[in-house]
Formats: structure tokens, C-alpha cells, sequence
């Protein structure tokens, strides 16, 4: 590993404590970023592209994001916990649903636009309480007393910041460093004023809880010991309801208590100053009333609103008053916080810096990267202690600057982790050494879905090798290089007794590379000996993962395994039957005796995950000319390219067994696939209508779960008008960009532009291209240019080009293919 420049956060705030408004007002907007006021008066290193960025995005619509204060790749995430009535749910993915306009606490952590109800996270929802302590927290089993109505005019999200008045009167003011936070809660004068601290209310439940309270001190501490991602999930047999990390937290006070109080369970035990037990991992009935909490109250003679200060950990109660005394002190104030983060926030957003388009367009864009730079999280302590997959305290090894978790892989391989190398590759070479430090904790397994630290087994594939082949694609090799691909090879070819196992199936089958020794046999994976989510499914992402580490083994000189695996990428095939209806071939599942498993319908999602036989036919990034041939040719493909992204009448499919569904991974490679088959303006126009279609402002401007930012990220990508080939090269597959100029800045890296000065909403077509002055033909580049930075100038018009980018010599190459 190399060494690298610092990526911690650390805020040494001074002042005076300060006392913020209590109602959102408004303030005089500065001048839109993209404008030609902005870009006269402004160098783009010192644009507020800040205000650009809506945190609501996505709230909506199945979006699944959250609006709450937190930093990039920030630890805390301080965002409402609400409620339909149910204490056991929160009647939203992930704490927070813009239709949802009851709350019952403000969690400390979450995770982005995960897809399932609840999510993860969310622990130590912390609530003020209007009112006396008269019953149990946990023993309001409806949240009809411990809650409060609010509405979205009294909300106000900004990145590292959040701000609400609540109908109790309540108003709160948090805002976020990257392990710890500071707010202002206002109470109503002379009214009853508790803060309740719900330890035990985890999105999924708990295993155990605690809290302690020290008068004298004014602190709260305490932990939760919880995991059970996507608790509710039907298709996981029971394996999610399991523990795998402990959050500790420290909170200081900046005012005496006038009371204190906890309860377990469905008593109340005012006076006391500590409390434990958790909630299981039930739903309903099954975990309702129990748990436990602390609360402390306060003097609201004055109407100066209560200062809270607190910190995070995942190792212990030291490290989170570490964390905290590193981040934040006594003299911090939510102005001076929030205005750092801010500075933060743009730093971080001006890695691609944008100019043109309409103030819509570039907040639709500018979210986007928010949204990107949500995931992965911080989980090491400033001191370098860092939670382990083996539930154990590990150390940062040198020249590692974090840990990180938080790898939805079947989703992120696909374009996020792509943009992660892109943008930020020291933070993605931590991320790839992260993977690997908790493999090893995992005996050698790498998890297809990691949160925090723990093992989930959420999904299909093996989406870690296509990920860090992806990344050394790009450059990223500040972390373990040969050591992960040893490791990951070692996965892909000794079967492992878990991959007989069909415990947690079909959603979190236990096994990564199910039931190996069968698939190396037959080739591919069978439907009724898998051990799978789906046999179709695995078999086309263990091709995907496959030619990932045959391309990364090609780059380390490793030419016999590249061989090896180049021969296993093609596997695919095995599981496409050219006769699966009267007129055209489909990925179908197989049995282990060869034969097809029927009846068999295009729109089956029998041997698929999450998808369909129409979508999933096309998951073969890496041998497009490949799949072009079996299907008749590449005249053949791009009609039925066509069809799967047209409706009889010409409009464009949003979804359906049979169509292309933009809300969902398997098939957001699709629309760039054109260019493979010598029609690149449809990849244009295609690209652009989907931008267009189901992306936009307000809380549903997602098409559909942000994925820990995946569908951003994908945005991102049309936006640039390009798109990684496949998931594990540098190279990019060119449309047409949305903006007239994009500066590309990689930290501590090279600058790539992209400039399209004729872009505008009609003008979605290719007529040229130039790469460094030069004429371009391709409709690709390659990753020498994102390596080693340049220039890509885009000519665009109303009218497509049928001539660039279709000539023999232009086309994408299926590099590497035997």
C-alpha cells in the first residue's frame, strides 16, 4: 500500500455557544452556480454548488434516501426516524419517507436509499418530548404518545445540515462532522421539556441496549448491539435477525438536568440513571413493548434552546468520547459547524464542476453526487481502531487512512464504485483494503453485501471482484493489490462448505460462489442444485466477476489465470437458450441434467434475481459481439434492443416482465449497448430520454431505490456521456452530455473536460468528436484518458450522426474474449 494524503475531518471549532432561529426563514438566494452571473463573478474552485443540492431527492417514489445532517463517507448521520403508528416500524426504508409526517425520534445513523422496508440502521432515534413522563416509552406501542406530527414547511435540508419544527413545539437544529455531531433543540417555554434517548429502537430491533446518565457531568452514554439488516425481508429464512456490531455514543450537554429517568420494558423508572435490554429482532406483537431507554429533562424558564454535542463509535465508549473531543469541543456551535460543512460539502460536490444546463438539470445533478458521496461510511475511530467482521477491535495497518463499510455489491459494481475511483481514489483504495481486511476477519469469504462490518450474504454473485478490478482499472492500487486478487481468485475456484448450504435462500443464501465444485463441472449454475437465489442469474454475474479477474490478472502479468478465466467468463452461454421461445433466444435457467426448466415466458423470474429473463439476457457487458451473434446478428440484437426499450405505440417502457425497467440494476448497462452493435445514436437518445424521464427534482426525482447510491451515480454517468464498458475497465462508452462543459477534477489526480458547447435539451445527438484536438471516431475511450487526463469535445445536434461511431474499427471492443 502507498501512502496518502490525509482524508479525516477533524473540526476544532471556537465561539460562543450560539442560539439559532428556532423557524425556518427565508434567506436571499446567492446566484444560481451554473448562470453566467456566477461564472462571471466566480472561479469554479469557489462556487456554491451546495445550494444546488436538494437532500429530499429521493424521499419519495421508493427512492429510499434520507434528508438528515451528515459528511461525506460520514460515520454520523443525523436524520428523523418516523412513524405510521407502528414502534416496530417506521412506516419508510430507512427511517424517512416525505409521505410520512409523524416522527418519533432523529437516529444517528443510516443507510442510503438501501431497497428494503426497514433497512438498516437508524440507531438511538433521540426524541424531545413535549410533555410529562407518565408511561413508558416502549410501552407506547403505537407511538401515540412519544411522537409528533410535522410539516415539510417547517423542514429545512442542506448537506450537513437539517432543521425542523415539530408540532409539539419542539424545534431542532443538527448538523454533522464525520463521527460526531452537535444541535440545538428549543423547547416551548415553560412547558415540560424531556429528551428521550431510545437506545433500544434500532430500525430492526436490538439485542441488547444501554444507558447511562451522569447528572454532574451532563452527559448520556451508551450502546446498542444490533445488525438484522432488512429485517422484514421474506426471503431470507430467518438469517438476517442477527447481531453484528455495537454502536457506542457519548453525549455532552451544555445545561444542567432537572430530571432524569429510564425504563425497560413497560416501566418507567423516573429518578434512575441507568437502564439495558433490547428488543429482539421481531416485528409487530413479537418485539412491541419492549426495549429500553434513558431520558433527561431540563428548565425552560428562558427560551434559550438546549446544546447537545455528540460522538459515535463501533469499537467502545472511549473511542466515541475520543471521536468526540477530536471533532467537535466545548466552544462548537451549530453555526460554525454547519458552515465548515458546508465548505466540506463543496469541495467534495466541485469534484466534477458543471456549467450549463437549467438550475433544475444541475440540481438533478448536484444531488446526485450528494447522494454518491453518502456510501461507503466511515467505521474507524480517529485513533485507527476500527469494528473487524470478526466482531473483534482491529488497528488501521499503515498507509490504510479508514476503514469503511457499507458494500451493497450487487448494485454498486454496476456504476458507483466506478465513479468512487473516478472522483475520489484514495478513499476507493481504502474502501478495496476495507473489503479485504474484513474478508479476512470472514476466513477468506467476501460478503456480496456488507453493513458496517458484518456479513449479510444479501443477494447474488460475487460482486467484490468486478468492483476492485473496476478500481485498478482506474488507477486505485494504494491498497493490498495482489494480496485481494489472490484471495479473490482463491474464491472463485476452491469450493467453500457454506456454498452447499441453502440456509438464508433465496435472498441471503449463505454460500458466496454457491455450490463452486457443481459449477466448474457443468459450467454453469443449475436451478435445482444451486444453492442460488437464481441459476441463470448466478451463472451471468459469476461470468460478470469472472472477466473482472481475468482483465485485472492481464494487468498483473498474470497471463495463465487471465487465460483461465477469460475461457469461464464466456460460461454464459451455457444458460442462453437460442430456443427458448418460437422466435428468439433468452438466458433461461438449467437444470443439472441440461434440461431447460419450463413452462418459459421472457417475463419469467424463475433462475433470476430481481429481474427478468428480457432483462437479464443482455447482462453481457464483456461479449456483446458474442451475444449479437447468437441472437441472429447485430441487426437482430438492436431490434430487439429496440423492443425491449419501446412500447407498440413508441413510448418508452418504465418497466414490465418483458421491458426495460430503469429502476433496478440488472439492465442500467443496457442503453449503452447500441454502441457495441454499430447504432450509437440510440445510445444517445435512449440515455437522454431516461435522464429526462425518471430523474428530476422534488422528493420523487429517483426512478427508484438510490441503491447506496447506484441509480445516482448512473445519472452521473448520462450526464458526462459516458459509461464504463464493464464493471471491471477503465474504458467508457460514449452518448452525448447534458451540459456544455464538465471539469472532471481527480483528487490528487489528473483533470479530464468534457465540453458540449451546443448541449441543450434537443440537442441529444453525436455529430463529432474530438480527444485532445484530435478527430475522434470511436464511440469509446479509454482509460488512458481518465488515468492520465485530456479533453473530449462533443459537436451536437438535433439530428443523429448514422456515420460516427459505425464503422468496423470504432466499435467497442470485447476485450480479452477468446
Amino acid at each position: 500500500m502507498s501512502g496518502r494524503r490525509s482524508t479525516r475531518q477533524t473540526l476544532l471549532a471556537t465561539g460562543l455557544l450560539a442560539v439559532v432561529a428556532l423557524v425556518p426563514v427565508a434567506a436571499a438566494a446567492p446566484p444560481d452556480p451554473g448562470s453566467n452571473q456566477a461564472q462571471a463573478t466566480q472561479k469554479p474552485h469557489q462556487r456554491d454548488v451546495v445550494s444546488s443540492v436538494d437532500p429530499l431527492i429521493g424521499t419519495a417514489n421508493g427512492g429510499n434516501t434520507y434528508p438528515g445532517a451528515v459528511r461525506p463517507f460520514g460515520m454520523l448521520s443525523w436524520s428523523p426516524t418516523s412513524t405510521r403508528g407502528d414502534q416496530t416500524d417506521t412506516g419508510a426504508a430507512n427511517g424517512y419517507q416525505y409521505d410520512t409526517t409523524r416522527l418519533r425520534g432523529f437516529a444517528l445513523t443510516h443507510v442510503n436509499g438501501a431497497g428494503c422496508h426497514p433497512g438498516a440502521a437508524g440507531d438511538v432515534p433521540i426524541f424531545p418530548h413535549v410533555g410529562a413522563m407518565t408511561t413508558s416509552p416502549s410501552a407506547d406501542t403505537k407511538d401515540a404518545v412519544y411522537a409528533s406530527d410535522f410539516s415539510h414547511a417547517d423542514e429545512i435540508a442542506e448537506p450537513g445540515r437539517y432543521r425542523l419544527r415539530l408540532a409539539n413545539g419542539a424545534a431542532t437544529d443538527f448538523t454533522a462532522t464525520t463521527r460526531a455531531g452537535i444541535g440545538t433543540i428549543g423547547f416551548p417555554q415553560g412547558a415540560p421539556a424531556n429528551l428521550l434517548f431510545r437506545t433500544s429502537n434500532s430500525l430492526n430491533g436490538s439485542e441488547d441496549a444501554e444507558v447511562s446518565i451522569d447528572p454532574a457531568a451532563r452527559t448520556v452514554s451508551g450502546s446498542v448491539l444490533t445488525g438484522g439488516f432488512c429485517g422484514r425481508r421474506g426471503n431470507g429464512g430467518g438469517s438476517n435477525k442477527v447481531s453484528y456490531y455495537r454502536l457506542h455514543f457519548t453525549a455532552k450537554f451544555d445545561r444542567d438536568f432537572v430530571r432524569t429517568g429510564t425504563w425497560v420494558n413497560d416501566q418507567l423508572r423516573p429518578g434512575t440513571t441507568s437502564a439495558s435490554g433490547g428488543e429482539g429482532y421481531e416485528t409487530g406483537a413479537l418485539r412491541a413493548g419492549r426495549g429500553s431507554g434513558g431520558y433527561v429533562g431540563f428548565d425552560t424558564s428562558s427560551s434559550d434552546p438546549v446544546t447537545m454535542r455528540i460522538g459515535l463509535s463501533y469499537t467502545s465508549a472511549r473511542a466515541a468520547e475520543e471521536n468526540l473531543a477530536a471533532e467537535l469541543d466545548k466552544r462548537s456551535t451549530v453555526e460554525k459547524v454547519a458552515a465548515d460543512g458546508r465548505r466540506v460539502w463543496n469541495k467534495q460536490l466541485r469534484g466534477i464542476d458543471v456549467t450549463g444546463g437549467t438550475p433544475e438539470k444541475r440540481t438533478t445533478f448536484y444531488t446526485a453526487m450528494y447522494h454518491t458521496y453518502l456510501q461507503p461510511n466511515i467505521t474507524s475511530d480517529v485513533a485507527g481502531t476500527y469494528p473487524g467482521g470478526d466482531q473483534k477491535t482491529h488497528q488501521l495497518a499503515p498507509g490504510q487512512e479508514e476503514q469503511y463499510g457499507n458494500f451493497s455489491g450487487w448494485d454498486q459494481y454496476r456504476a458507483q464504485t466506478q465513479l468512487l475511483a473516478l472522483l475520489e481514489p484514495d478513499v476507493a483504495g481504502d474502501f478495496a483494503q476495507s473489503l479485504l481486511n474484513l474478508s479476512r476477519h470472514n476466513g477468506g469469504v467476501w460478503d456480496r453485501w456488507v453493513h458496517v462490518n458484518g456479513s449479510t450474504r444479501v443477494m447474488t454473485g460475487d460482486p467484490s471482484a468486478p468492483t476492485l478490478a473496476g478500481m485498478h482499472a482506474l488507477g486505485v492500487d494504494n491498497f493490498e493489490v495482489e494480496a485481494a486478487f489472490d484471495s479473490l481468485v482463491r474464491q472463485a475456484t476452491v469450493p467453500h462448505p457454506n456454498g452447499l448450504s441453502d440456509y438464508g435462500c433465496p435472498g441471503q443464501c449463505h454460500g458466496m460462489r454457491p455450490n463452486l465444485a457443481e459449477y466448474l463441472r457443468l459450467h454453469y449454475a443449475p436451478q435445482d442444485n444451486c444453492h442460488c437465489w437464481g441459476g441463470a442469474a448466478e451463472t451471468l454475474e459469476d461470468a460478470a466477476a469472472d472477466y473482472g479477474l481475468a482483465d485485472w490478472a492481464r494487468r498483473l502479468g498474470r497471463d495463465e489465470t487471465s487465460a483461465t478465466f477469460a475461457a469461464r467468463a464466456r460460461w454464459w452461454e451455457s444458460t442462453f437458450n437460442p430456443a427458448a421461445t418460437p422466435t428468439a433466444g433468452y438466458q433461461q435457467a438449467r437444470r443439472a441434467d441440461g434440461s431447460w426448466v419450463e413452462p418459459f415466458s421472457p417475463g419469467t423470474q424463475v433462475g433470476f434475481a430481481q429481474g427478468s429473463a428480457a432483462t437479464y439476457t443482455w447482462m453481457v457487458q464483456h461479449d456483446v459481439a458474442r451475444l449479437a451473434q447468437l441472437m441472429g446478428g447485430p441487426a437482430t440484437a438492436v431490434a430487439r434492443l429496440d423492443e425491449f426499450f419501446r412500447r407498440p405505440d413508441g413510448s418508452w417502457t418504465t418497466g414490465g416482465p418483458e421491458d426495460y425497467d430503469p429502476t433496478n440494476e440488472p439492465g442500467i448497462h443496457t442503453p449503452w449497448l447500441y454502441n457495441a452493435l454499430g447504432q450509437p445514436w440510440k445510445t444517445q437518445q435512449t440515455v437522454r430520454a431516461y435522464m429526462d424521464l425518471v430523474y428530476g427534482t422534488g422528493p420523487r426525482g429517483l426512478p427508484g431505490n438510490d441503491d447506496l447510491g447506484t441509480m445516482s451515480a448512473w445519472y452521473i454517468w448520462g450526464a458526462l456521456g459516458m459509461y464504463p464498458q464493464t464493471p471491471s475497465r477503465g474504458d467508457m462508452l460514449l452518448s452525448s452530455p447534458m451540459f456544455t462543459k464538465a471539469t472532471i477534477r481527480r483528487e490528487g489526480g489528473p483533470t479530464i473536460t468534457v465540453t458540449a458547447p451546443d448541449a441543450s435539451p434537443s440537442n441529444v445527438y453525436v455529430r463529432s468528436v474530438t480527444v485532445d484536438g484530435a478527430p475522434w471516431s470511436r464511440s469509446w475511450v479509454p482509460a488512458s484518458l481518465l488515468n492520465e487526463g485530456g479533453e473530449i469535445k462533443f459537436a451536437l445536434a438535433e439530428q443523429p450522426n448514422r456515420n460516427w461511431g459505425t464503422g468496423a474499427g470504432d466499435l467497442p471492443v470485447d476485450h480479452g474474449m477468446p
